[in-house]
């Protein structure tokens, strides 16, 4: 792709993102998320494969489909309450359709089947955008309207997303659809805690990024697409799949690791609200999604496949690890004992 392009490309995202979270006027945050949505197609097609065609042409449906009920939504609650600011949603019809929306923005159960076949169709650097940057815009309309909105609905879809993440992860051979099925599987995460504890949310949402990241960008480096290829990987670079490894545990929620500090916070929460039986439904749905990291785990690293692949051993470079994936890990793998600190501030 043309470097102005690129370049065009990604400052339309960081402005769409950035009118997004700092409007208080609808309209502001339905023109940002719509600068979003026709800034990342272009990168989600540029291959031009038809594979990336077709993600391409369901994403952009998807997306204006939820933007419409958005604009719908607010207009409905400026018709009965003549309020257009975000924080004052008040009307319950008005916070429903908000709810389906942003969800189908997200990818929330059951809005969540267009996100697995965008992933798999787009490049793994469009992929860490769509599952990372692309959702923190509708994250933050969730955070801004979480006092109006459902507990019932949002704790309803908040299960459903952790267990079909779970669950429809378990029997893929696809690194990116495994990691779409990630993405729902924390989204479920971090919905169920919005409405008691919305910083908390936020918090989850910004570890989660930077744990999709650190994965994302090295499976791009050690040019990854499916498990096949994984499990040949390790020839060619033995420290990335060590540090793969932890990172992946890390995504899992295993402690001593970065990713056990949310949901250990998320479940004292939940049992605080006295909602002890959705706090224990997901900890076990969430077993569901281990095992799919164990499983890219196990074929990164641990031992060699006891099947022959039809893939070459590849040959080991000498290419440094880049910093990015250095810090990013680091941090994905390290910040359990900050945990103190990070509750006094949130």
């Amino acid at each position: 792709m043309n470097p102005q392009a690129k370049l065009i490309f990604i400052t339309s995202l960081l402005l769409g993102t950035t009118i997004t979270i700092s409007s208080n006027h609808w309209v502001m945050a339905w023109t940002g998320l719509e600068i979003n949505t026709l800034a990342i197609l272009p990168l989600i097609s540029k291959s031009h494969h038809p594979r990336a065609i077709e993600a391409a042409t369901k994403y952009f449906l998807v997306q204006a489909t939820a933007s419409t009920l958005v604009l719908f939504s607010s207009m409905t609650n400026a018709w009965y309450t003549g309020q257009w600011d975000i924080t004052q949603l008040t009307h319950p019809a008005s916070s429903l359709i908000l709810t389906a929306a942003i969800s189908m923005k997200l990818g929330l159960v059951p809005f969540h089947f267009w996100f697995p076949e965008v992933l798999q169709g787009s490049p793994l650097i469009t992929g860490l955008l769509l599952s990372t940057a692309m959702k923190f815009p509708p994250i933050t309309l969730l955070y801004m309207t979480s006092l109006s909105l459902n507990p019932t609905l949002l704790t309803t879809l908040a299960v459903l997303s952790v267990a079909m993440g779970g669950w429809m992860g378990l029997n893929q051979t696809q690194v990116r659809k495994i990691m779409a099925f990630s993405s729902i599987s924390h989204l479920g995460w971090m919905a169920i805690i919005l409405i008691y504890y919305p910083k908390l949310t936020l918090l989850n949402f910004y570890l989660y990024a930077m744990m999709t990241a650190a994965v994302f960008l090295t499976l791009n480096s050690m040019k990854v697409l499916n498990l096949s290829t994984l499990m040949t990987a390790w020839t060619k670079a033995p420290a990335l799949s060590t540090i793969l490894l932890l990172t992946l545990l890390s995504l899992a929620g295993l402690p001593p690791l970065t990713g056990f500090l949310p949901k250990w916070l998320i479940i004292q929460e939940l049992t605080k609200q006295d909602m002890a039986p959705a706090a224990i439904i997901i900890s076990l749905l969430s077993l569901l999604s281990l095992f799919f990291y164990l499983r890219l785990a196990y074929c990164a690293t641990i031992t060699l496949p006891p099947h022959t692949t039809n893939h070459m051993k590849q040959w080991r470079t000498n290419k440094p690890v880049s910093p990015s994936i250095a810090i990013l890990t680091t941090l994905s793998i390290m910040l359990l004992p900050t945990s103190p600190m990070l509750t006094t501030i949130i």
